[in-house]
């Protein structure tokens, strides 16, 4: 098979032999195995392109190693995949889901290959001018629609805790931090500390993404349109601000921080401004309000802790990606900017 640009061959670190994986494509009647490699990326669950008789599907394992608990609960993602393919959410079709880990090692799932244009740059340099609004206005409405969704009606109202989402999460990856600590990250103590005592009063409960972000998109090959939201690790019942805010991660980070827009000429990249994207998305879900300071600073904190747990697994030598390191190492400039917007 021609090596394909957005795969690499299998790290060394994510290898596993293939006869029990052969053996569970054909008991799926999706035939031989031709050939398997490995998607860039993925830095929390490894990630492969697996090419078949029947066709080109994805599979997604957990890493191998030591994990967190609740970490890489790949059957949630399987199991909300599911639920979402009877819905007008786009995602790739689910295909089956293995729980025994002594076919490669951990539990994994088999999905849809959906082919089409991923935009990892915010600033989406590869695209004219002109095309820009209309990508950012097919994520805003991706998310709208998933915000639309009511999790009892697809099956999905045991998903996560009704209520109280900020409270718990914060408790969560407060939790997570001291788990997978491995050196000092003050503004990560600090907005531990200031997060609880200012959550909003409002509290509302439907299915969020965890992770939604522009890279965590499939777009069409030549259309703005999202035809696959990808990446469900984190995803739960909660609140749909989480999502909001998280999504407007970008407009609030310099460009060499996580690839941010902060401080770039929005208007001459023709990408619509934060308030502009946040009205859009209250409109198509008919809410009121939009995001304040706390919804982006515990956005900020929530990263920061993912992206520490990323440089504690690479410093054990079990990271799903070789940039694992570095992105790791922003772990400390995020959490600084989210208490920046938090004292601000």
């Amino acid at each position: 098979m021609t090596a394909l640009p957005e795969t690499i061959p299998v790290r060394e670190a994510h290898r596993f032999p293939t006869q029990a994986l052969e053996a569970f494509l054909a008991g799926q009647g999706l035939g031989a195995l031709r050939d398997l490699r490995q998607m860039r990326g993925g830095q929390s669950n490894p990630t492969f392109l697996v090419v078949a008789e029947a066709g080109e599907y994805v599979l997604r394992k957990q890493p191998p190693g030591k994990l967190l608990p609740s970490a890489h609960a790949v059957d949630r993602e399987f199991r909300v995949l599911t639920a979402l393919g009877r819905t007008d959410v786009p995602v790739p079709r689910a295909i089956a889901f293995c729980a025994d880990p002594a076919v490669i090692g951990t539990p994994f799932y088999l999905m849809e290959r959906l082919h089409g244009r991923v935009f990892w740059d915010p600033a989406l340099p590869d695209l004219p001018r002109e095309e820009r609004a209309p990508i950012y206005f097919a994520m805003n409405e991706a998310l709208a629609r998933l915000h639309r969704v009511d999790p009892a009606a697809v099956g999905l109202s045991d998903f996560g805790r009704a209520g109280n989402y900020f409270r718990r999460q914060i408790e969560r990856w407060s939790g997570q931090w001291a788990a997978s600590k491995t050196r000092e990250n003050e503004a990560i103590d600090r907005l531990a500390a200031w997060l609880p005592a200012h959550i909003p009063e409002d509290d509302e409960t439907r299915l969020c993404h965890g992770d939604f972000r522009l890279d965590n998109m499939i777009f069409h090959p030549t259309e703005a349109r999202v035809i696959g939201i990808i990446d469900w690790e984190l995803a739960t019942l909660g609140h749909p601000l989480a999502d909001l805010g998280y999504n407007c991660i970008a407009y609030n980070t310099d460009p060499s921080v996580y690839r941010g827009l902060l401080g770039r000429d929005l208007d001459a990249l023709g990408i619509p401004s934060q308030e502009e994207y946040v009205r859009r998305y209250c409109a198509r879900t008919g809410r009121p309000d939009g995001i304040t300071p706390f919804h982006l600073a515990f956005a900020l904190f929530r990263l920061a802790v993912i992206l520490e747990g990323v440089l504690a697994r690479s410093k054990a030598g079990n990271a799903s990606s070789d940039e694992a390191a570095e992105k790791g190492a922003l772990g400390i400039a995020l959490a600084e900017r989210g208490w920046e917007l938090a004292r601000g």
